[in-house]
């Protein structure tokens, strides 16, 4: 089974063909069919080619299940014996996409 390490949203990912994996919200609509570029490593079997830094022409291709937000964390500041408390809450937009195929 091959397998690659991408790079999207600031963040790698090692992928294979049927991974469902959430990253940074992408521009693109539910359904459609996205391409990452950025593949740093791609391995089969005992084979591995490393990028310097990128594969040159290797891609992935993903399909968009859907996009959201993730469980909201909260974010506390407190000073002891200061009278100072501050809250704040965070949601993380994200976008599901299915790994479809690695072209090497």
């Amino acid at each position: 089974m091959s397998y690659a390490v991408i790079k999207t949203g600031g963040k790698q990912y090692r992928v294979q063909q049927g991974d469902v994996l959430r990253v940074e919200l992408l521009d693109a609509e539910e359904g459609a069919a996205v391409s990452f570029d950025q593949v740093l490593l791609v391995g089969e079997g005992g084979s591995i080619t490393v990028g310097a830094p990128t594969v040159s022409g290797a891609t992935v291709s993903a399909t968009v299940r859907k996009h959201g937000r993730a469980d909201k964390i909260r974010i506390v500041k407190f000073r002891r014996r200061k009278h100072f408390k501050k809250q704040q809450g965070h949601r993380q937009h994200f976008t599901e996409v299915e790994i479809t195929g690695i072209n090497a």
